[in-house]
């Protein structure tokens, strides 16, 4: 008997399913980041794929509309709104529809729903390929007119806000009003500028906008326009007690501790701007009111910000002085402290992205909570996050705190906003090793931005990070690949290819705002990042430690004045090379040029690099010419010419003048209004030692080059008149020699010196008994004339003495020294004021004149020049022969141009 097999009681197995044709299963999928081989490799371009451009259109098209439409008029900015919203909503609903009528539906799947799915790709049709290729550019275009239609409505209302309410018409009308006005930034001093013979006065700037304004009939209107303030010196201390710096700077004044948000009542003029195209309505003229008159206070937010910007200041106090200036600025952007030298070294080195909040501050913090970017493939990042075990979404969380804290405490305004977006980029770019994928994150922030605020879209500062940031995500991984095959080393062809694709790209725009091309940029931004990093985190944990434990804050501020003063120093030295950078046309046309020769350089540089003996020679040829080396110098350009005796520096509408007292050394006689000509001029000439630097009077065209003239340098003394104005150089004056420890003395008639083959005497003013009633020329009149013997040459040099005084030097005892003199310094800068008597008596040979070229004054006067030509004299002139150097001796006096 046959037994029965029972059924089985489950369910029937299915059979299993022939694929169809369009299924084609999927093979484990690769990582889409290959493991590197060492810490600093990327992501495989291969493993990347083709970089998403499709963002790009539009975030320049939204830039540009912007920046065109913010000044333009209503009518226009709505026209091309509507319009190219209409035709964007217009291509968008026909791709709409073809789309519903073409896209082949996906049929329906036999397989049972209590099959196990199988993941497969499906591979798309023929059908469906043609629709994706014909409705592409239909999309892109309503993406682009989209974002015009976006940035023109944007701009047109940021726009708006400058011409309408009472303040723009009152600003026509000068009206003196009575407003009140919100702060919107941190108060801040305008850099001393020298005009004439005087320093221009120093004012408080504060960018506000007016809330409320009463207008001339008592009329109290409610408004919102953006305004500079600009706080007069008269105000910006109380009291009108001048407590200034060096250049009489109101350093104490109340007006500098408002804090951003912070309501103020002011009485003040209001006066159109001067600038077009700018963001502001007016500007806001504050005269004689010392103390601010506060109405409201300013947010919590900011008053938090408010005391941890001043604990690191308070840190920093004890610092030296580059890194007590230059510690808050890399910090939290207050450049308060910065001194100009400082500051016109770090943009002579294309360094001034430090002294400004930007987004490698932010890049610095994340890297150091999420960890090295090196690392970011592995497991482990060492990053603060992972080894206190925080988790992912934790640690994403706290990445935002961070960033938010760090606008917060920077402030809030676009500026900051700029540099976390781009901070932020450049840090996920790096931290994912997906760089051509960030292209889109980066043209994602800037059409958002562009968006918020249109203003931006008119900023250099946003064009540059923008640059940089696209220079760190395109070039650099290329050029830094290129560098390894050479068997450079992967972190130093990492941090050269950063340097240089960020200056390639910015160069062209510094040069716009410089007319000045540094050959110096690349070396000083590799040696100063070497710091960056350290003095960032340091300077933030005193930042932080500051409320709660000042000597902590004060200890990581010492240890963060270490990389700070390595990059002050990074800084001077780069600036103070001779060849370090080279001037350009500071035009856009000079721009293009620029961008042309870079595009040119790199492509030399591809062919150039397959060669290293070659690429030896033209480094060492740029290092002759960056450091310009005095022997060399003088036999290519036969200056300074050997022997020389006597030399008048090149420094514009000022005088500075040095006489030989042996090799490398000489005695200075005034210093210009810029230190960085004089300070060029001594290095030409390869002067180190100088034992006395003569100051003839107080005015700012001879004494506010100083610093110039005693950096670097071993100073004996400073010899000034007696005559003390005006007091603002005065003081500077002394400030300058009292921090560098050097002895300062009065000249008096008839004193004499020497310094080796070098003799002088001093010929006016008088003693201080017999001075001249003080008078509007009185600082001229009592400049320090000098008679010079040097080998066998007489030189008169007279200052800025003006008829009156000239009259009495004829008079006084030293006029039977004033015959046959070889040299003449004309005095001041060849003025028409000259008296005809002692150009008779002096009768020189050679008469030179320090002027500027195309000064106001027009000096030097031709009735001056005419009449030391009819005496015989040959007459040079700073302005057109620029800088002059005498040598020879007795009959043999010769004269060399620079």
């Amino acid at each position: 008997m046959t037994r029965v097999q029972d059924a089985p009681t489950g369910p029937e197995p299915t059979p299993p399913r022939r694929p169809a044709q369009d299924d084609i299963p999927v093979p484990p999928r690769r990582p889409v980041h290959a493991t590197p081989g060492n810490q600093l490799d990327t992501a495989h371009p291969q493993q990347e794929g083709p970089t998403d451009l499709r963002l790009v259109p539009p975030a320049l098209a939204a830039w540009a509309t912007a920046a065109l439409a913010l000044d333009a008029s209503t009518t226009w900015v709505t026209g091309v709104a509507l319009a190219a919203l209409a035709v964007g909503l217009m291509l968008l609903l026909t791709t709409r529809r073809q789309s519903t009528r073409r896209q082949p539906t996906r049929p329906q799947s036999t397989r049972p729903q209590s099959t196990p799915r199988q993941i497969t790709r499906r591979r798309p049709t023929r059908r469906q390929l043609t629709w994706r290729h014909a409705t592409w550019p239909r999309v892109s275009i309503a993406a682009l007119l989209l974002s015009i239609a976006a940035a023109a409505a944007s701009a047109g209302l940021h726009g708006a806000d400058l011409r309408r309410g009472p303040v723009p018409e009152l600003a026509r009308e000068y009206a003196t009003v009575t407003a009140e006005v919100e702060v919107g930034s941190d108060p801040r001093l305008t850099r001393p500028r020298i005009s004439g013979d005087h320093a221009a006065p120093v004012s408080v700037l504060v960018d506000a906008e007016v809330r409320r304004v009463e207008e001339m009939d008592g009329t109290v209107v409610e408004t919102r326009a953006p305004v500079l303030l600009i706080v007069d010196p008269g105000s910006t201390t109380k009291g009108g007690d001048a407590k200034g710096d060096s250049r009489g700077r109101p350093e104490h004044s109340p007006w500098l501790g408002l804090l951003p948000s912070t309501r103020v009542k002011v009485t003040a003029r209001l006066a159109p701007s001067l600038t077009s195209g700018d963001r502001v309505a007016a500007v806001l003229r504050v005269r004689s009111q010392p103390v601010p008159e506060v109405v409201g206070e300013p947010s919590g937010a900011q008053r938090f910000a408010g005391r941890l910007r001043a604990g690191l200041r308070e840190a920093t106090d004890g610092l030296p002085g580059d890194a007590r200036a230059l510690l808050p600025g890399l910090v939290v952007g207050d450049t308060a402290r910065i001194t100009p030298e400082l500051d016109e070294a770090f943009k002579e080195t294309d360094l001034a992205h430090t002294l400004a909040v930007s987004g490698s501050n932010l890049t610095i913090l994340l890297a150091l909570l999420i960890g090295p970017p090196g690392l970011a493939q592995h497991i482990e990042r060492r990053g603060l996050a992972p080894r206190l075990g925080i988790s992912l979404r934790a640690t994403a969380l706290l990445g935002g705190v961070l960033t938010l804290g760090f606008v917060v405490v920077c402030r809030p305004d676009p500026s900051v906003l700029r540099a976390a977006a781009c901070g932020a980029v450049a840090l996920l770019a790096l931290a994912t090793g997906r760089r051509r994928s960030l292209i889109p994150a980066l043209a994602t922030a800037v059409l958002l931005l562009v968006l918020y605020d249109p203003w931006l879209a008119r900023s250099y500062g946003f064009l540059l990070s923008v640059l940089a940031t696209g220079a760190l995500l395109t070039l650099a991984p290329r050029w830094s690949e290129t560098l390894r095959r050479h068997r450079v080393p992967p972190r130093l062809a990492e941090a050269l290819a950063t340097a240089a694709a960020a200056q390639a790209l910015c160069a062209p725009v510094v040069a716009v705002l410089s007319a000045r091309v540094s050959l110096v940029a690349v070396p000083c931004n590799l040696l100063a990042e070497i710091a960056v990093a350290p003095a960032t985190v340091l300077g933030f944990a005193a930042l932080a430690a500051a409320p709660v434990a000042m000597p902590v804050a004060k200890v990581l501020a010492w240890g963060a004045s270490w990389p700070t003063g390595w990059i002050a120093d990074v800084a001077r030295t780069g600036a103070a090379l001779p060849g370090g950078g080279v001037d350009w046309p500071g035009s856009w046309t000079g721009a293009l040029l620029l961008t042309v020769a870079v595009a040119a350089l790199v492509l030399v540089g591809r062919r150039l690099v397959k060669y290293p003996w070659l690429c030896g020679i033209c480094g060492f040829v740029l290092l002759l010419i960056v450091v310009a080396p005095a022997p060399l110098t003088r036999v290519i350009t036969g200056w300074p010419p050997p022997g020389w005796r006597f030399a008048m520096c090149d420094v514009g509408q000022g005088d500075a003048t040095v006489l030989a007292a042996g090799k490398g050394t000489g005695v200075v006689v005034d210093a210009g209004p810029d230190p960085k000509p004089v300070d060029q001029c001594l290095r030409a000439l390869g002067i180190t030692r100088i034992p006395l630097v003569v100051l003839t009077h107080f005015h700012a065209d001879h004494v506010a080059g100083l610093p110039g003239v005693l950096r670097g340098r071993s100073v004996g003394a400073i010899e000034t008149t007696s005559f003390e104005e005006p007091a603002d150089q005065v003081e500077f004056v002394r400030r300058a020699a009292a921090e560098r420890h050097i002895p300062i003395t009065r000249a008096v008639a008839g004193e004499a010196r020497r310094a080796g083959p070098l003799t002088w005497q001093v010929l006016w003013p008088p003693a201080p008994s017999q001075h001249l009633a003080p008078d509007p020329d009185g600082p001229n009149d009592a400049s320090i004339a000098l008679l010079v013997r040097t080998a066998g040459l007489r030189l008169l040099l007279l200052g800025d003495l003006e008829p009156p005084a000239q009259q009495e030097l004829l008079r006084s005892p030293a006029a039977a020294l004033l015959g046959n003199v070889d040299v003449l310094k004309v005095a001041h800068h060849g003025s028409a004021y000259q008296d005809p008597d002692l150009i008779r008596r002096v009768a020189p040979r050679l008469a030179l004149i320090s002027c500027g070229e195309h000064n106001v004054y027009g000096h030097p006067a031709p009735s001056t020049v005419a009449a030391l030509r009819a005496m015989g004299a040959v007459v040079l002139r700073t302005d057109q022969d620029g800088p002059l150097a005498v040598g020879g001796s007795g009959e043999g006096l010769r004269v060399i141009r620079g």
